[in-house]
């Protein structure tokens, strides 16, 4: 079974991307729930469907690359453990 985040599940698209790239799995499983959080959210969140294509290829070449976050994402906006704090809730103000 490979893991989850802290808020969100794995979704089947990148379940399959990273059971497919044995150094993906294991950077993967070695990062911390939150940070596999924020990589399911920054793919989930996006609303087109190519988007989001692109976002799990990209996982995967991040993970390989040793990137342990998302680059440039601001954090998942679904975390229920703690406030979104006002410059974050401003940026996810203008995105819409």
């Amino acid at each position: 079974m490979i893991a989850n985040g802290t808020v969100h599940k794995l979704p089947t698209d990148l379940r399959q991307a990273l059971a497919a790239e044995g150094q993906a799995l294991l950077a993967w499983e070695d990062l911390k729930p939150l940070a596999r959080n924020e990589w399911i959210c920054w793919v989930t969140f996006v609303k087109k469907e190519e988007t989001r294509k692109d976002h799990v290829r990209r996982v995967v070449s991040q993970l390989k690359e040793g990137d342990r976050r998302p680059c440039c994402w601001i954090g998942c906006p679904h975390r229920t453990d703690k406030k979104i704090s006002p410059s974050i809730r401003g940026i996810l103000k203008k995105r819409g």
